[in-house]
């Protein structure tokens, strides 16, 4: 492969992770697992990766997924859906206001360790958006190769255990807005790339956050509740969105990721499935008094992203518009509050001892 011209042994590497993310999309499901083209393929690529083979995502593979993603969210938004989230604003609020403290005593926990720095500790631990918190970490000078490598690995545990969690307890929807049954209209899917794309591009414009996922959600579900012409996606382009995200995660993964940093890694792994099982307890203890099912709870308080924990709710056919305005909130949140909680944590938690 290294004897290639460049051009070829890149578009190679593409083509390898293709196959190899279908493949495991295909194994994930023949055993009947939950989401196989987004888990499947991540976890194949993940771990051909770490072994050394030359894979690489398409280019623009995960905006792409995203796109399709957002594109499907949206058609769930309905006059009736916003009201009820606007009924459940404080208990969003909450959980965004929850997720910023949880993340908050992780950090701190890796602190007093000398497992990182401060900056690097805190930004690392904070479920927001990867992308987000490692540009404001870069301005606190964290290490911000850690801090991408620790939110990779939040959104590939929680992708893999979230689901199969979900799938064995049973869990499902009974909430007609839940899985909203749409035909497939092929004239009405060129205004619903229209709308995505408008809604895309304004999120861009303004400096918004995740524009390929909620600018796309945002347009297409404008055109929902204003009435406009609506189509289910083809299935294939359903699976195909899951898998180029399924891809686009487990790129991140590479031959040196279990050797390098392992303490931090270890950390950042025990910091996931700590708040995995501290939201789940507060999911069971909320879901009588919310009137709320648990696992929408859950799902909505899990410190996925929002394109990942979509798919899960939508798959299991859970609360996707819940799950969605809940983890909105906590990136809306964390993109506000990180600085200034940031100062707030320095001056509360000093770093240790190595």
């Amino acid at each position: 492969m290294k004897t290639l011209p460049p051009a070829l042994r890149r578009a190679a590497a593409i083509i390898g992770g293709l196959l190899v993310a279908l493949a495991g999309s295909l194994l994930w499901r023949s055993f009947g697992l939950p989401l196989p083209w987004l888990v499947g393929s991540l976890l194949c690529v993940a771990a051909a990766r770490i072994l050394g083979l030359p894979l690489s995502a398409p280019p623009a593979a995960r905006q792409a997924g995203q796109w399709v993603i957002g594109t499907n969210i949206g058609l769930y938004f309905s006059s009736q859906v916003v009201g009820q989230l606007l009924s459940h604003a404080g208990l969003i609020a909450a959980m965004a206001a929850v997720s910023v403290l949880l993340g908050a005593l992780g950090a701190a926990i890796m602190v007093r360790l000398a497992i990182a720095d401060r900056p690097t500790a805190f930004f690392a631990s904070m479920p927001g958006g990867a992308s987000e918190m490692a540009n404001i970490a870069d301005r606190w000078r964290a290490a911000v190769d850690l801090v991408a490598l620790a939110h990779a690995l939040r959104v590939t545990l929680v992708v893999v255990v979230v689901p199969l969690a979900m799938a064995l307890s049973g869990s499902h929807g009974s909430d007609a807005s839940a899985n909203p049954h749409r035909d497939l209209i092929w004239g009405n899917l060129p205004v619903m790339a229209a709308a995505g794309l408008a809604g895309m591009a304004g999120f861009r414009v303004l400096r918004l956050p995740n524009p390929w996922v909620l600018g796309t959600l945002a347009g297409v579900g404008a055109l929902a509740l204003g009435g406009g012409p609506l189509s289910a996606l083809p299935p294939w382009m359903a699976a195909g969105g899951q898998l180029l995200i399924g891809i686009s995660l487990g790129n991140h993964f590479g031959p040196g990721f279990l050797r390098r940093a392992p303490v931090f890694v270890f950390a950042s792994t025990v910091n996931s499935l700590v708040y995995l099982a501290v939201t789940g307890l507060l999911a069971w203890l909320l879901a009588p008094m919310t009137g709320v099912g648990m696992a929408s709870l859950a799902l909505s308080f899990s410190p996925g992203g929002i394109a990942e924990m979509s798919i899960t709710a939508s798959q299991l056919n859970l609360g996707v518009p819940l799950v969605v305005a809940s983890h909105v909130a906590r990136v809306i949140a964390l993109m506000l509050l990180a600085s200034p909680a940031f100062r707030v944590f320095s001056r509360l938690f000093k770093e240790g001892k190595p």
